[in-house]
């Protein structure tokens, strides 16, 4: 697969075109930025961790039945995925209280809910992505209701998968963000990545963030808590 022009280059990503125009090469970077890229930095090795961890667990959510936009991953830090037209949302599932949540709604950090809930916001950088509720959503026409409802179908599906499958690892997934996509036919699939860039992840027994939040909050050990993860990662699948 030939890697043409750059499309796009995002916080943590570039797109490139390749010969097939239904078809793209995602490269993963190092750089890290948090909130909405007033903080920037670099994590050493990012790029390649995201990358094979966000492949990994997509290929598990495949086999789940969650359609995702992976087709094969080509290097270290290059994958080739399907071209979709990202759905302009943010999926944010959580499961326990953490980082704006707790901010925003004044619930200590930590406190476990009954059940998973979800956050939609606009996917917009000029905009800070502020939060939306579905009547905002379809009001604007950033999708149709049917395509909403399979999107939240998928979002708790995913939630479930990935709580069991890190469970194994010996972690606790608190929250993570989703984006879906469109393919040329309409059929929405899990877009993005997955990885401890858009996850808190925190050790079960004792809490340590293994994750970005290591990054934000200027925790220290974040090239270690990002192998570590991957390491569990990789124990899990040879189980």
């Amino acid at each position: 697969m030939i890697k043409g022009e750059m499309l796009y280059e995002g916080k943590a990503k570039k797109v490139f075109a390749t010969e097939d125009p239904e078809l793209l090469i995602i490269d993963y970077k190092d750089d890290a930025t948090a909130f909405n890229g007033l903080k920037r930095g670099t994590i050493a090795g990012k790029g390649i961790i995201n990358n094979e961890m966000s492949n990994a667990l997509m290929r598990m959510l495949e086999t789940k039945g969650v359609p995702t936009h992976l087709v094969k991953e080509l290097s270290e830090r290059e994958t080739l995925v399907k071209r979709v037209k990202i759905v302009p949302l943010e999926v944010i599932v959580r499961n326990i209280a953490a980082g704006s949540f707790s901010k925003r709604y004044g619930i200590d950090e930590g406190k476990v809910f009954a059940e998973p809930t979800i956050e939609i916001s606009y996917k917009n950088d000029a905009l800070g992505d502020p939060l939306l509720n579905e009547y905002h959503a379809l009001a604007m026409e950033l999708c149709t209701r049917a395509e909403l409802d399979m999107i939240k179908s998928y979002s708790f599906k995913i939630n479930d998968e990935l709580k069991k499958f890190w469970a194994g690892c010996g972690v606790t997934l608190v929250d993570f963000k989703l984006e879906f996509g469109r393919l040329s036919d309409g059929t929405i699939v899990l877009a993005d990545e997955i990885s401890p860039d858009t996850c808190r992840l925190w050790d079960a027994k004792t809490g340590e963030k293994l994750d970005k939040d290591r990054f934000r909050r200027d925790l220290g050990g974040v090239e270690e808590a990002y192998r570590e993860i991957m390491g569990r990662l990789k124990k899990q699948l040879e189980a």
